[in-house]
């Protein structure tokens, strides 16, 4: 188990992370997400040891986790941490990257744990080509293969798919959260992306100016969103006053969860409609200012709706 106990850590006077804590079960996959600067990517850093806390403890197991000041390496040996800068070899193959860390002593079972690894992340026929000349998604694939050479007990990611094109990213996130769990890997990994959270993740860190101000399944996190920031993290979300649907408190509601109706108290005015494929949003103005709705059809600028909760 990963236990991260009251965490704290400043550069220089700036508090980065703020009393941090969570555990996470051997084999199971967290996910962090958050705004940009909230700290998701320092706290991965930390866990690795690639930094000193200045408060609280990281174990793994009953293993403490610690940082440059105990170790001339920094970086603790049963994990493996994949940063945004991949740190390939230019002027080897993309075979030898990613063997880079495999014993020599055992040549025909290093040749296929290569194949394996470059099968999952679908670069097997640039196998041969060397690191210098690939593209940044592809490099990021080969670093992917990498670090899972060895099979870490921990794996950490940073927004691990941020340069690989959509067409390839939805298959190359199933084959390797689906490695990850047949090899009992726990995984860590901070995105901006709602969909490595909700498809594959078992728990979830909201993290907001260094503190976790969120944290729950998926699911509950996205169908009862604790704040409007939570829910945004998911895609568009209109906080919409509580009095159009005769209740009190504000209603925190996606496109999805509008509808049209022929009446009600949520009178809007449609300034746009974007063209999503099997749906439109639709943009529409009311007295509170501007929200967000999904319909079937095109629906002209100006043209006045009633809406109601689906």
């Amino acid at each position: 188990m990963l236990q991260v106990n009251h965490v704290s850590f400043s550069y220089d006077k700036n508090e980065i992370i703020k009393k941090v804590n969570f555990s996470l079960e051997k084999g199971k996959n967290l996910a962090m997400i958050g705004e940009s600067g909230c700290g998701k990517s320092t706290l991965l850093k930390l866990i690795y040891g690639l930094y000193d806390v200045n408060e609280g403890k990281i174990f793994w197991n009953n293993q403490e986790v610690l940082g440059p000041k105990f170790h001339l390496l920094p970086g603790m040996s049963f994990m493996k941490y994949l940063a945004q800068d991949f740190d390939l070899m230019p002027f080897i193959t993309v075979a030898e990257n990613v063997g880079k860390y495999l014993s020599n002593f055992y040549p025909d079972e290093k040749k296929k744990r290569i194949a394996e690894l470059l099968e999952i992340v679908e670069m097997t026929e640039f196998a041969n080509i060397k690191a210098k000349f690939l593209s940044g998604g592809q490099m990021q694939r080969v670093a992917l293969a990498r670090v899972l050479a060895l099979e870490p007990e921990v794996l950490l990611l940073d927004e691990p798919f941020s340069h690989i094109d959509n067409f390839r990213k939805n298959s190359l996130r199933r084959k390797l959260f689906t490695y990850l769990k047949s090899k009992n890997i726990t995984t860590l990994i901070a995105t901006h992306d709602s969909t490595d959270v909700l498809s594959f993740a078992d728990e979830v860190l909201v993290m907001q100016h260094g503190l976790i101000v969120a944290e729950n399944s998926p699911n509950e996190l996205y169908q009862n969103p604790t704040s409007n920031y939570v829910a945004s993290l998911f895609g568009d979300v209109n906080e919409i006053p509580g009095y159009y649907f005769d209740r009190e408190e504000n209603q925190l509601l996606y496109p999805h969860q509008l509808k049209i109706v022929t009446n009600s108290n949520l009178k809007v005015i449609v300034s746009n409609a974007y063209f999503r494929g099997n749906y439109y949003l639709i943009e529409a103005n009311y007295p509170e200012g501007i929200l967000y709705f999904e319909n079937e059809n095109h629906v002209e600028s100006h043209t006045i709706l009633f809406l109601s909760k689906n």
